[in-house]
């Protein structure tokens, strides 16, 4: 009689085995596309930002240096205002700032300058005529302090 009975012939339920990782599921493939593009993305910016700002590096490599052998003569003067110079010429180049003197080019730093433009008024003028002055007034920390400030508001 049990082998008439259909009911008898039942095996237990069974799970299926589960599934590898691999392949992953759509949504996987999607989020790792999107974090490659978003790396790529922050690469490039990152590398476009230093190319920027390459000048600047190389500015205050060279301020550091002038910095190191401070002396108040005329033609240390005029190495500070030469490496300003060539600063805004990378900064500005669409102004042309290398044919700005006197007046002009003390007007173009503090116009340029990211503050304190009352303040460094003074000490602008005086670092620009000490290059073409026997015996230069502004004093280096002062120079100093200034080309630091307005490199540092440089940075793109």
């Amino acid at each position: 009689m049990m082998e008439q009975d259909p009911l008898s012939q039942l095996r237990d339920i069974h799970i299926p085995a589960p599934g590898g990782f691999w392949p992953p599921a759509p949504g996987w493939w999607v989020l790792l596309i999107a974090v490659i593009a978003l790396a790529v993305i922050i690469a490039v910016a990152v590398r476009r930002r230093r190319q920027r700002n390459a000048w600047h590096r190389v500015a205050s490599r060279d301020l550091d240096r002038l910095a190191n052998r401070a002396a108040v003569t005329s033609q240390w003067f005029s190495d500070l205002n030469a490496l300003l110079k060539q600063s805004a010429i990378a900064r500005y180049p669409q102004r042309q700032p290398e044919s700005l003197t006197g007046q002009a080019w003390v007007d173009f730093l503090l116009e340029t300058s990211p503050n304190e433009r009352v303040a460094s008024g003074p000490v602008v003028m005086a670092m620009v005529d000490s290059c073409y002055q026997p015996t230069p007034t502004c004093s280096t920390d002062d120079a100093l302090r200034f080309a630091r400030l307005w490199l540092r508001g440089q940075r793109c």
